[in-house]
């Protein structure tokens, strides 16, 4: 009969099988484009959130809804400041990763500390989805803002004052198809005075950064 030392280690090396066989199938899905597939990558709305960003941010900054990590590292890189990014899809904090932000996965700002940051960014998924036609995968958590295109706007607004420092700024981009109105009116119910910092029209919506401070 085998000790217990002995089963524990068979137990370690079947650990250890079922680790690589997890690590070969990252690196294989990597190889594969999968997380491309899966994450949401720069686009005009990320443009115009970094130009924003590159201008107003400032000590250190949280990138909610980082997705690839190019608006973060982008502020990174030009302003020379500390950034965090969070999602909520693991393939994004991993991407952001290799881009070389300092990334987490993360429910909006729920675990971070409070009065953490002095800037925080956000970039919401925003576009007005019937859940009929919702179709449940991680891109759709990228672009969907359910019925009111707020779906993700609402919860955000209620807890960004919590991590923003004294004195921070929220620069909350915003398209047109989500309602303009509704989410000036929203930021105000949750305390903050907004002014547009730049803007730019597009066929199908007009895209707005505004700069949220506590009133």
């Amino acid at each position: 009969m085998s000790d217990g030392s002995e089963r524990g280690t068979a137990g370690e090396k079947e650990r250890d099988a079922d680790d690589e066989r997890d690590d070969t199938a990252a690196d294989l899905a990597a190889r594969r484009g999968v997380d491309d597939a899966v994450v949401y990558q720069p686009a005009e709305d990320s443009g115009l959130l970094a130009e924003a960003a590159v201008e107003a941010a400032r000590g250190r900054v949280l990138e909610v809804g980082t997705g690839s990590g190019w608006v973060a590292a982008t502020i990174a890189a030009e302003r020379d400041l500390d950034v965090v990014g969070g999602d909520l899809n693991p393939h994004a904090a991993r991407q952001a990763r290799e881009r070389g932000v300092e990334a987490v996965v993360a429910d909006l700002c729920a675990p971070f500390r409070g009065d953490a940051f002095d800037t925080v960014c956000f970039n919401p998924p925003y576009l007005p989805t019937d859940p009929d036609n919702e179709w449940g995968d991680w891109m759709e958590h990228a672009l969907s803002g359910g019925e009111s295109g707020r779906e993700l706007i609402e919860p955000f607004l209620a807890d960004v004052g919590r991590v923003l420092a004294p004195g921070g700024v929220v620069l909350l981009l915003v398209s047109s198809l989500t309602g303009y109105d509704e989410v000036l009116a929203l930021a105000e119910e949750a305390g903050f005075e907004s002014d547009a910092v730049v803007e730019e029209s597009f066929p199908f919506e007009t895209l707005t950064v505004l700069a949220l401070r506590r009133a």
